[in-house]
């Protein structure tokens, strides 16, 4: 049986003021102006440029009290263009840095290369067709990894082509001997072996070529001894054919193979050493001078004082309110975007003194987003939108701002030692231990344990393992 039934409930939902806001607090510096250039392109309110109040504006009675009274809107609101104050403005005082557009490094793809290859070759159009479409099969690290039989079944299915796995294979040796060496190989000891057909043959070489082939298990094991003893080869050519293997390059295709655009590293903030005091500003592009349309408020003046009877004249003025509400809201939002990055900047800068001051990574102290969140009276979420998308410039570089936050560990001395300086400690260990014999896990605990460092094992092996580190097996060297 159904009923209706009314049921009187209390709920929160964000505004969407509210919305825009951690939409544009969320984004980097570097995609800000291509977000206020979309908005300018809805919404012709907006414009770009510093607002100068007139004497005509500020003193107009009349005007605001028909605009607020008949729809609950502060027309100085919208002509006020007060600047965050207390901090500078990277830029200011003007110069054509501003003006530059973002630096965008054009490559080619990594299929466009090789389909550029597959041009110079003497193919009919089966063959060209096979060789376009095993490189539609390569992966984004340089490999082919689906197996010849689905690729003639994609081919049969897809193209109208019957062909058999010889065919294919045929054409994939072709691609094979591409660039960047080592390209379409369907394995690892495949593609190391690629690579080593195009060096000089001699002994080291042969070697390397036979470890590949015969010993692949035992060499990625590090069991250096079993290889010496089955190649019957000396301790010193064994360690030739070795350091061959490993620096060849075991992903060809490259991290940003499938990349088109590549985009550099923006600074939201810059702070500045001045013997001793340190001084923030923010990044001018997240500062731009923004403006409510004059025309449309001239608009709005003209059509709120004229006769509300007329319904299209009706329809206009709604829409032309809407504009100036919408462009209110975004500069509104841009401003109090700007007052939390800074808020939240300060307030690491404040956590984190000691680093700024001298750059040095066991400086950095234990810090949570919690930290900052209750030292700016702001939720949690938004220290986090901050921090996973912002980067300051420093005159040790640049850093984004999640590096400065970590767990803390226990230390003997009662205090809490930051896990970035106790994996800088980690690291300096494994560096400095004797690569024949690495150090194993627990032997790292008892290390750090005896600086004072109260870290357990597991512990230790996830640090490791955060800063690609092999286990102690692997790192073995002859």
């Amino acid at each position: 049986m159904q009923r209706l039934d009314l049921r009187q409930l209390l709920s929160q939902k964000l505004s969407p003021q509210q919305i825009q806001f951690i939409k544009l607090l969320q984004i980097p510096t570097a995609e800000l102006e291509m977000r206020i250039k979309e908005e300018m392109e809805v919404n012709p309110a907006l414009e770009e440029g510093r607002e100068e109040p007139t004497e005509e504006y500020s003193e107009s009675d009349e005007y605001e009290e028909d605009y607020s009274k008949d729809d609950d809107i502060d027309l100085n609101e919208y002509l006020n263009d007060d600047e965050i104050s207390g901090y500078k403005m990277q830029g200011d005082r003007g110069g054509d840095d501003e003006d530059k557009e973002t630096p965008i490094a054009m490559t080619s793809t990594l299929t466009d290369s090789l389909m550029d290859q597959l041009g110079f070759l003497d193919l009919d159009d089966k063959q060209y067709n096979i060789g376009m479409q095993l490189i539609g099969s390569i992966d984004h690290d340089g490999y082919i990894r689906r197996d010849l039989r689905s690729i003639a079944n994609d081919l049969a299915f897809s193209q109208n082509i019957e062909t058999t796995e010889e065919e294919i294979e045929q054409v994939l040796h072709l691609i094979q001997t591409f660039d960047p060496a080592g390209i379409a190989a369907r394995d690892l000891p495949e593609c190391l072996l690629l690579q080593l057909e195009r060096r000089e043959q001699d002994e080291t070489t042969r070697l390397a070529e036979r470890i590949l082939q015969d010993t692949f298990d035992e060499f990625s094991k590090k069991h250096y001894s079993k290889i010496q003893s089955k190649f019957n080869v000396s301790e010193e050519e064994l360690k030739k054919a070795i350091d061959l293997i490993v620096r060849l390059n075991p992903k060809p295709g490259g991290a940003g193979a499938s990349m088109t655009r590549v985009q550099y590293i923006i600074p939201d903030f810059i702070l500045a050493n001045n013997n001793g005091q340190l001084e923030l500003s923010l990044n001018s592009r997240n500062a731009p001078d923004l403006r409510i349309s004059r025309s449309y408020s001239d608009m709005f003046d003209a059509y709120d004082k004229s006769d509300k009877k007329d319904k299209k004249l009706k329809e206009t003025v709604t829409f032309v309110k809407q504009k100036l509400d919408a462009a209110k809201w975004f500069i509104d939002a841009i401003r109090q975007r700007q007052n939390t990055l800074l808020r939240t900047m300060e307030a690491i800068i404040k956590y984190q003194h000691d680093f700024f001051l001298e750059g040095d990574e066991s400086e950095l102290r234990p810090m949570i987003l919690k930290d900052i969140a209750e030292e700016i009276g702001m939720d949690i979420s938004t220290v986090s939108r901050v921090a996973n998308s912002k980067a300051v410039q420093t005159e040790f570089g640049i850093y984004p701002l999640k590096y400065f936050f970590s767990e803390g560990i226990a230390t003997d001395s009662g205090e809490d030692a930051s896990s970035r300086e106790v994996k800088h400690i980690l690291k300096e260990i494994i560096d400095g231990e004797n690569k024949r014999k690495p150090l194993s896990d627990e032997k790292i605990e008892k290390l750090l344990n005896d600086k004072g460092y109260n870290i357990a094992r597991r512990t230790v092996a996830k640090y490791r393992e955060q800063l690609n580190i092999p286990v102690a097996r692997l790192r073995k060297e002859l």
